[in-house]
């Protein structure tokens, strides 16, 4: 199993850290096994705020993803479906012990320069 590093929009981070939010959307799957995901609020925050573990990974359609997900999606209807236009799968990862770094890191902390575009790999 290993930790990915991925690039979140601050607001998003935000309300995953406050529990309001307990699945990350994505349009596809990272090729290993992940069991823990460590997120990096990007631009203009450009921290690295906290981590959570990872329940499951769901695939599926956007449909269906959202039928399982929608109570606990964090964001609207209209957001989801706008970031899977044109798609025909979803995937969600549900997150459980969410962790706030009390002080925020720097990339640099990782041995990481720049910013991933997606996600990377940390082990």
């Amino acid at each position: 199993m290993s930790t990915m590093l991925l690039s979140i929009k601050p607001k998003y981070a935000k309300i995953i850290l406050e529990g309001k939010k307990q699945y990350e959307f994505r349009k596809s799957k990272p090729k290993s096994e992940v069991d823990r995901i460590i997120f990096y609020a990007s631009s203009p925050q450009k921290q690295v705020v906290g981590e959570a573990a990872i329940e499951r990974i769901i695939e599926g359609t956007p449909k269906d993803i959202w039928e399982i997900a929608k109570t606990a999606a964090g964001i609207t209807k209209k957001i989801y479906y706008s970031y899977y236009e044109g798609k025909d799968k979803a995937i969600a990862y549900k997150l459980k012990d969410v962790i706030i770094y009390e002080t925020p890191k720097a990339l640099s902390d990782y041995g990481i320069s720049q910013a991933p575009q997606s996600f990377i790999y940390l082990d």
